[in-house]
């Protein structure tokens, strides 16, 4: 009996305690799984975090470019209405300049001519009574006045159409600056975006549960990361022909007015047709008259490859704040420079549309009708040279044309 208790006690005791072992082997297998899980759980809440962030990032890089080109097109419309007004008033300015320049020449040629003080002496001499005499004196003080208050206003107004010419010109460069900004951030914005498409797709990625979708989603990123890739690759192309151009614009800017012109004599000698027309002689040019202010000779205050750099670089007697092509004509003619309709190998070509306008130098001449020029910015293309040969400048769709004499 003592026997059949014993063996009863020690078999509980060792079923006991092997149920005591797998529940705690149980137990640890459970929270294993329970911690891996937990662990898978945290490092996708990380993948998720990060690739939100990415998202966030490109997210307000892209926001800041469209910012700057809102805030960029909107200064332009700014600068583009002030740039307008100035031109009128340079206008107004030059055209004023001018009539008094022929007014005050005239009556330098006068006193010249008729000798002003002997003029003078024999109004009052040749007076009736001292009556006559006194009120002759006053009426020549009076033009003599006159005449003061002309020269103050001319210098007034030569000062004015001076600043107003710097103003005009800055807000033109810093239209063509940020029309150049707008066109390299439309490249920048369209390889972000697809940046952007590419996080969104894969933070999508990350949060997708089921594996069907995973797997969509993950074709989708594919997809889209070759996309980015194209518009990287596109960027960096269009930054690489925007260097190159830079370079070859720049380069051709070491060039010289003479070099053009036998550059331009040795194409037109090869053609037959050239020899039937270069009896055209321009009419003389007379001596100069007037003082004319003195320029600096490098076209810095131009932007890099407009027409108006080029033409500066070819004739560096051209003013340095000019404005737009359009406005050359009026501007010279202030400065004290002759302009007319008839073409000569040195002058400067402007036309004028109504808009931008453009200028270019005379570098042959066959007749009023038949010309050719060295310039930049035609057609696009920035590079100082002859583009079109023989043309005709009167008919091109650049609008009316006015020449700029050097003498």
């Amino acid at each position: 009996m003592k026997k059949k208790i014993l063996a009863s006690l020690l078999l509980s005791t060792v079923l006991v305690s092997q149920v005591a072992v797998l529940t705690t082997v149980h137990a640890e297998t459970t929270d294993e799984k329970i911690a891996a899980q937990d662990s898978k759980i945290s490092d996708l809440t990380a993948q998720q975090k990060e690739a939100q962030k990415q998202v966030d990032e490109i997210q307000t890089q892209v926001t800041a470019i469209q910012t700057q080109q809102t805030n960029l097109q909107a200064e332009n419309e700014t600068l583009q209405a002030e740039s307008k007004k100035l031109e009128g008033e340079i206008t107004e300015l030059s055209k004023n300049i001018v009539a008094r320049n022929e007014s005050l020449e005239k009556q330098a040629r006068s006193a010249q001519t008729n000798g002003a003080a002997t003029s003078y002496i024999n109004t009052i001499v040749n007076s009736k009574s001292i009556t006559e005499a006194i009120s002759r004196v006053a009426a020549m003080s009076e033009i003599v006045s006159a005449n003061n208050k002309m020269l103050e206003q001319q210098k007034a107004d030569k000062k004015s159409i001076s600043e107003k010419q710097v103003a005009n010109n800055e807000a033109i460069n810093t239209v063509i600056a940020n029309q150049q900004k707008l066109a390299d951030d439309a490249q920048t914005l369209t390889t972000k975006q697809a940046e952007l498409k590419v996080a969104e797709l894969n933070l999508a990625a990350e949060k997708a549960t089921a594996e069907g979708e995973k797997a969509t989603l993950l074709e989708q990123k594919a997809a889209a990361e070759a996309e980015a890739k194209a518009a990287a690759e596109a960027e960096a192309a269009y930054k690489a022909r925007q260097t190159s151009q830079q370079q070859s614009v720049v380069a051709s800017g070491n060039t010289s007015f003479s070099a053009q012109v036998q550059a331009t004599s040795t194409s037109a000698s090869a053609s037959a047709s050239d020899d039937e027309e270069s009896s055209y002689t321009p009419a003389p040019t007379p001596t100069p008259t007037r003082q004319r202010p003195t320029y600096s000779t490098n076209a810095s205050s131009y932007p890099t490859g407009e027409c108006t750099w080029g033409a500066k670089t070819l004739a560096p007697w051209a003013g340095d704040y000019w404005g737009n092509g359009a406005q050359w004509a009026t501007s010279a003619a202030a400065a004290g420079f002759r302009t007319g309709s008839t073409p000569q190998v040195g002058a400067i070509a402007c036309w004028n549309d109504g808009g931008y306008g453009h200028v270019a130098v005379v570098t042959a001449v066959s007749s009023s009708t038949r010309i050719q020029v060295s310039e930049s910015n035609y057609g696009g293309d920035r590079t100082i040279g002859n583009k079109r040969g023989w043309f005709n400048p009167t008919t091109t769709s650049e609008g009316y044309v006015t020449y700029i004499y050097p003498n």
